[in-house]
């Protein structure tokens, strides 16, 4: 049987805790009080508190590209809960490469946890991570997740928090597929482009155009012939246009603008993209200012 691994197994580094919800910062800053009024020499790094409201999906796509960045090791609480005062599972995830993931087994750790791979996971039980701690049944981010966290970063090992279970949540909620090239948003950033989960090779080559077509539950749906670029410089200002993102998906995006509030788009929205045979005149990619 493979040893424990310990928050503190790199000797001389303070413990590294990020924190990701949807609360945003006021309530944000309640779980940091929490994680500092019993670990008070913790790093705490803020991935966002910014989540969409309930945006399980969201935050697993984000966390699955973002804690690889961080050492092994490290802390990672989430804390994007539409379950809250429910039975589902509060856990701690003991990740191969020693990080811990502390949040609710709803999903949001499933995609990172198939990238780092899961050692064991932990049910955290109230009594055993703080014996006669007031525990809210509408906040356990910071009443249960956070002296949870607090506890591992000081030298705890997970299995002092609770007895060992399996994650009953296998992935974040999806919606259904469109067919080929379409894909779903499945974060908008603070430029409001919108990220989908599409591959890279469903677009065509930089210079081709591109027919977006997009829509969603309650929001608008249309049809563009817009520009397959390499970078937003290359668009522009006005125009809708779509390219790789930094995480390696298709991005689309408006130059100057927002592709979210022109489109009403947002997370769980579909969009699908396909090739647009060239014209034989030689002319360029068609470019559509909104």
């Amino acid at each position: 049987m493979l040893p424990p691994v310990s928050a503190r197994a790199h000797r001389g580094r303070r413990a590294l805790l990020t924190l990701t919800t949807d609360i945003g910062w006021a309530y944000a800053a309640q779980i940091k009080g929490a994680i500092l009024s019993l670990a008070p020499s913790v790093q705490l790094v803020d991935i966002t508190h910014q989540i969409r409201p309930q945006g399980v999906g969201e935050a697993a796509f984000l966390l699955s590209h973002i804690i690889p960045a961080f050492p092994p090791g490290t802390i990672h609480v989430a804390v994007v809960d539409p379950g809250v005062g429910t039975d589902r599972q509060a856990v701690a995830i003991e990740c191969s490469e020693g990080s811990l993931l502390l949040g609710p087994d709803n999903g949001v750790f499933a995609p990172v946890g198939a990238r780092l791979g899961v050692r064991r996971v932990v049910r955290l039980e109230p009594s055993r991570v703080r014996p006669g701690g007031h525990k809210s049944a509408t906040f356990e981010g910071r009443d249960l997740f956070a002296p949870a966290a607090a506890r591992l970063a000081t030298g705890a090992q997970v299995t002092e928090l609770g007895d060992l279970t399996v994650l009953r949540a296998e992935k974040a909620p999806v919606v259904a597929s469109r067919g080929p090239g379409a894909g779903r948003v499945v974060h908008v950033d603070v430029f409001g482009n919108l990220i989908t989960d599409l591959p890279p090779d469903t677009l065509p080559a930089p210079g081709s155009s591109v027919r977006l077509s997009w829509g969603g539950p309650a929001r608008s749906s249309g049809t563009r012939i817009v520009p397959r670029v390499r970078t937003y410089g290359e668009l522009p200002p006005g125009a809708l246009g779509v390219l790789v993102s930094s995480f390696g998906l298709v991005e689309v995006a408006r130059a100057m603008g927002s592709a979210a509030r022109t489109l009403s788009l947002g997370e769980g929205s579909w969009v699908r993209v396909s090739a647009v045979p060239s014209r034989r005149s030689g002319r360029g990619p068609h470019r559509q200012s909104l």
